[in-house]
């Protein structure tokens, strides 16, 4: 009898997580970019663009970084997007909370394709992603997600997990930004960028 409550506890567990898995909701309406923060600066310089349901970020001739911060904050969620590379070498990701990133593109400091793997200040990149040459589409839409639950953040690219880490500097809460980096000519596409909060 015991075992068949755990077996009723443990299945409603995975239930409830999986339900709240799916509660994804959009953070980028596609028009205009309500819910983020534009640097200063950088919008007149059309770096972070709504064009057609599509967030389209570019440097600009004086070839500055930035990040675009989203309004609100998040403690445990997941974060799910398309991306598309476009001119020049790549060098983007995602912020979780704080400055800890989920690499996009080129590595500035490895010169090299470090996609999903993540990067922590002071730490450069403690693990790399497993499998990306073989998902990673370089000239069409990848689906990546991303999930933070405490310290420890999970990687998926085209539904494959290609990365697990636990990091000491993660926080309690914060943001979510969209890197531009600096010191090289470059563009890259977001869409679809939905976040759901967990418990």
């Amino acid at each position: 009898m015991k075992s068949k409550f755990l077996f009723f506890i443990v299945s409603l567990f995975f239930a409830s997580t999986v339900i709240a898995e799916t509660k994804l909701k959009s953070v980028f309406n596609g028009k205009d970019l309500s819910g983020w923060v534009v640097p200063k600066g950088n919008s007149e310089a059309g770096w972070y663009s709504a064009v057609d349901g599509v967030l389209k970020i570019k440097n600009g001739p004086k070839k500055k970084g930035s990040i675009l911060w989203s309004e609100n904050k998040y403690r445990n969620f997941i974060m799910e997007f398309d991306f598309r590379f476009g001119e020049g070498t790549v060098d983007s990701g995602v912020h979780v909370r704080n400055q800890d990133q989920i690499q996009i593109g080129i590595s500035g400091s490895l010169k090299r394709d470090m996609t999903c793997s993540p990067y922590i200040p002071g730490k450069g990149y403690p693990v790399e992603a497993k499998n990306i040459k073989k998902l990673l589409k370089l000239k069409d839409w990848n689906t990546m997600r991303i999930k933070a639950v405490g310290k420890q953040y999970s990687v998926w690219l085209k539904g494959e997990k290609v990365m697990t880490y636990k990091s000491d500097s993660a926080i309690d809460e914060g943001p979510v930004g969209i890197q531009l980096h600096g010191n090289r000519i470059m563009s890259i596409d977001y869409r679809n960028l939905k976040i759901a909060k967990l418990p």
